[in-house]
C-alpha cells in the first residue's frame, strides 16, 4: 500500500464510508463484499458497523478488489496541500524556503503559497549544524529563513541590520550554548517573529537586545509550557545585504 500522511485510522473510516454509499446505492452488499474478499460476513459488518477496524493487509484485499486506490480515500484537499510542498534539491545545496515570522512560527511543514523565496545553503553546511530540541519537532520542516524587521534589526545592531536575512534552525529550541557567545533566538511574539538573546527567571522569558539603547522585553510563559515553546529556533546564519 503507498505512502500516505494521513492517519491509518482515517484512511480507515474514509475506506469504511465509501463501501457504505455503495451500499447505500445498490452497487454492493456485504455479503457480496465478503465472498470477493475470502473473508466471513461477520468480519466484514463488524467493521461496516465500527465494532471492529481492518488489519492493513485486509484493508489492502478490499481496496483491491473495489478497484479503489488509497488516494481515493485521501482527503482532496490533503492532496493538493502535499502537492503544494517544494520538492528536495538534488545538487550539493539545500533549498531554504523565506517566509514570513508567523509561518516559521507556527507551520511545521511550508507549503509553496507561503513561500516569499528561495535561498541555496550547502547540504555540507547545514550537516554539520547540531540540533538540540526541547520539544518534538522531529516532524518539522528544519531550516527556514525569515526577514529581520526595522525594529529588530536595530535592537539586535551590530549583530543584525533592518532587512537581514536570519537562518533559523527549528531543531534547536533548548538553551543550551551552542558556541561561546550567546546564543541568537527566533521567538514567537504578537502571532508573528522575534529576534533577540534569551534568558530564563522562573516562569519568564527575558528578551534581550543587543543594541542597549533597547528595552528588555518580558515574556511570561503560559502554565505548563516551557520556553522551548516560545522557541522558533537558533538563529544559525545572518546574511546582510549591502
Amino acid at each position: 500500500m503507498m505512502r500516505t500522511y494521513m492517519k491509518f485510522r482515517q484512511l480507515q473510516e474514509n475506506l469504511r464510508r465509501a463501501l457504505l454509499d455503495k451500499i447505500a446505492d445498490r452497487e454492493l452488499t456485504a455479503l457480496g463484499l465478503a465472498h470477493l474478499t475470502g473473508f466471513k460476513q461477520p468480519h466484514i459488518t463488524n467493521f461496516l458497523n465500527r465494532k471492529r477496524s481492518l488489519s492493513l493487509d485486509a484493508m489492502d484485499r478490499v481496496i483491491g478488489v473495489q478497484k479503489m486506490s488509497v488516494l481515493d480515500l485521501v482527503d482532496p484537499q490533503e492532496i493538493n496541500k502535499r502537492a503544494s510542498i517544494l520538492p528536495p534539491s538534488e545538487d550539493d545545496f539545500e533549498n531554504v524556503l523565506l517566509v514570513e515570522g508567523m509561518v516559521a512560527a507556527k507551520d511545521a511543514i511550508i507549503t509553496r503559497e507561503k513561500v516569499r523565496d528561495i535561498l541555496k545553503f550547502k547540504k555540507s553546511f547545514l550537516r554539520r549544524l547540531r540540533p538540540s530540541a526541547e520539544n518534538a519537532r522531529n516532524g518539522w520542516q528544519r531550516f527556514v529563513l525569515i526577514k529581520v524587521d526595522a525594529q529588530d534589526g536595530m535592537s539586535m545592531y551590530p549583530r543584525l541590520l533592518p532587512g537581514a536575512t536570519v537562518l533559523i534552525d527549528r531543531h534547536y529550541t533548548s538553551l543550551e550554548p551552542y558556541r561561546k557567545d550567546p546564543n541568537l533566538y527566533a521567538l514567537r511574539q504578537n502571532g508573528g517573529a522575534t529576534v533577540k538573546y534569551v534568558e530564563v527567571s522562573g516562569k519568564t522569558l527575558i528578551l534581550r537586545p543587543h543594541n542597549q539603547s533597547y528595552p528588555v522585553s518580558i515574556l511570561e510563559t503560559e502554565e505548563g509550557k516551557s520556553a522551548a515553546d516560545y522557541i522558533i529556533g537558533r538563529v544559525c546564519h545572518v546574511s546582510i545585504e549591502t
